[in-house]
């Protein structure tokens, strides 16, 4: 972190701190910021995460979630008051203050001083502290080295370990992607030796499906992916009646669009799903084609490199329409050959 002596001596009393993350948290998200939540508690810090929307079940086992405002009608004036009053605000898991919703207009009158924890592309850079490095595989691992930089390893506590190896987990998939470097196996192997449970956590992010989701992916995989082996690209779209057919629940597209590219070839995968106000679409690569710059430029998205995601107000029929049309633009680039996929 830039100005870490400066950060450090305001951190060095206690303060009143707010937490915010980015629409529907995923694991890294609100691993990062629970696992930050505990290591201020422990600091003698009054900490409140804040999350713009609601998040899948499967991480509701992570410490300190009882605590999390999820930022809808019945919580408006408490978190009011939590931004009004805050010293300082940690921006955790993304780049742009759009992507926290109605929490960001919030972000910015805040009196409090901002510190922005990220490892996605092109941030928006309004904080007044950053930690961010766009090599991470992580937030959780950038919290990590915050608090090893701070020299306060041994406020880690087995819980935080868990939140934070959650984040690191889920955000390598499970240690496979090609953003997984030495640093990253460093970090987890420190974790557990603080106390992260690497089955228990595994267990509880991949192996808890409620059968209603695997009868989607089933219905996914079996009726809805179609393949376009002249682009190298793989493509899957979900209506709003078709999960309500199955009872669908926050997070249970998650992983979906990676069974994409496991099929042999394919270079290029995307999902589109239809929720009430908009088209969501998650993109994933392979090698050097990169989705970050397809969401950007076309879908008011981003992400990383392999990794993105963007959003359409279009229908989900035009909103499909509209990526089918570009693939022709991107052929070039998804049908070269590529020894970087490794």
């Amino acid at each position: 972190m830039k100005n870490l002596s400066v950060f450090k001596q305001f951190m060095s009393q206690p303060r009143r701190v707010v937490i915010v993350t980015h629409h529907k948290p995923d694991a890294d998200a609100l691993g990062s910021s629970l696992g930050l939540w505990g290591y201020l508690i422990n600091c003698g810090h009054t900490a409140q995460v804040i999350t713009p929307s609601d998040y899948p079940a499967f991480l509701h086992w992570m410490p300190g979630n009882d605590n999390v405002l999820i930022d809808e009608e019945k919580n408006k004036q408490s978190i009011i008051r939590h931004f009004e009053s805050a010293e300082i605000i940690f921006c955790l898991d993304f780049s742009s203050l759009n992507r926290v919703n109605n929490l960001g207009d919030a972000v910015r009158k805040s009196p409090g001083k901002k510190v922005l924890i990220d490892h996605h592309l092109e941030p928006e850079h309004f904080a007044d502290f950053e930690q961010w490095d766009p090599k991470a595989a992580s937030t959780a691992g950038l919290v990590y080295e915050l608090i090893i930089e701070l020299g306060h390893r041994e406020k880690i506590t087995p819980a935080i370990a868990d939140c934070l190896y959650a984040g690191l987990m889920t955000d390598t998939g499970g240690f496979r992607h090609n953003n997984t470097r030495r640093e990253e196996f460093m970090i987890a192997s420190d974790l557990v030796s603080m106390g992260a449970n690497p089955t228990k956590v595994s267990k509880l992010i991949y192996d808890t499906n409620t059968l209603d989701r695997l009868r989607l992916m089933g219905f996914v995989l079996s009726e809805k992916l179609i393949v376009l082996p002249e682009f190298n690209t793989a493509y899957m779209t979900l209506s709003q009646q078709e999960l309500k057919r199955f009872g669908s629940q926050t997070g249970d597209t998650e992983g979906f669009v990676n069974y994409g590219l496991s099929i042999k070839g394919i270079r290029l995968s995307v999902m589109i799903y239809e929720r009430s106000d908009e088209i969501k679409l998650s993109f994933r690569s392979l090698g050097n084609f990169s989705v970050n710059e397809l969401a950007r430029k076309y879908f008011e998205g981003g992400g990383h490199k392999n990794a993105a995601g963007g959003s359409s107000k279009l229908s989900l029929q035009a909103t499909t329409q509209k990526f089918l049309a570009l693939l022709p633009e991107y052929k070039p680039q998804l049908t070269a050959a590529d020894d970087s996929e490794y």
